[in-house]
């Protein structure tokens, strides 16, 4: 039985660490951004975010969440953190669009914004697991 030396993560911790932080952003976005329109209004006339950002934020976390989770599988063959990451980028659609404007875009965008993220987490472990620094 042969063991191999992990490879250097390289450009692919990058691209997860940007996945991670547009899940935060998204999170604040979620959470944050209505909480200080309501408590702030005149804010509200100077700080106009398009309901097309859910649109952008989904066309950067896609591409980025599969780059980054689908290299994590090819390393350490671990499936969950892909599962993981599917299920969070499908509760994040669906609260986008399916439930847009509704009381529960919140709830389904935040629990699957906290799933991609804590994917993203576990695949970064598990690439470095046993990686000597």
């Amino acid at each position: 039985m042969t063991t191999s030396t992990p490879k250097p993560a390289g450009h692919i911790d990058w691209i997860e660490r940007a996945a991670v932080g547009a899940s935060i952003l998204c999170l604040i976005h979620c959470l944050a951004l209505p909480i200080l329109l309501a408590a702030l209004p005149a804010l509200s006339t100077i700080l106009s975010v398009p309901e097309s950002i859910h649109v952008w934020i989904l066309a950067f976390a896609i591409p980025a969440a599969g780059a980054a989770l689908v290299t994590g599988y090819r390393r350490h063959m671990a499936r969950y953190p892909m599962v993981m990451g599917v299920i969070g980028l499908t509760f994040m659609a669906i609260g986008a669009f399916v439930f847009a404007q509704q009381w529960l875009e919140t709830p389904i965008t935040v629990f699957g914004s906290i799933t991609l993220a804590s994917a993203h987490v576990i695949n970064w472990r598990l690439r470095h697991r046993g990686h000597a620094h």
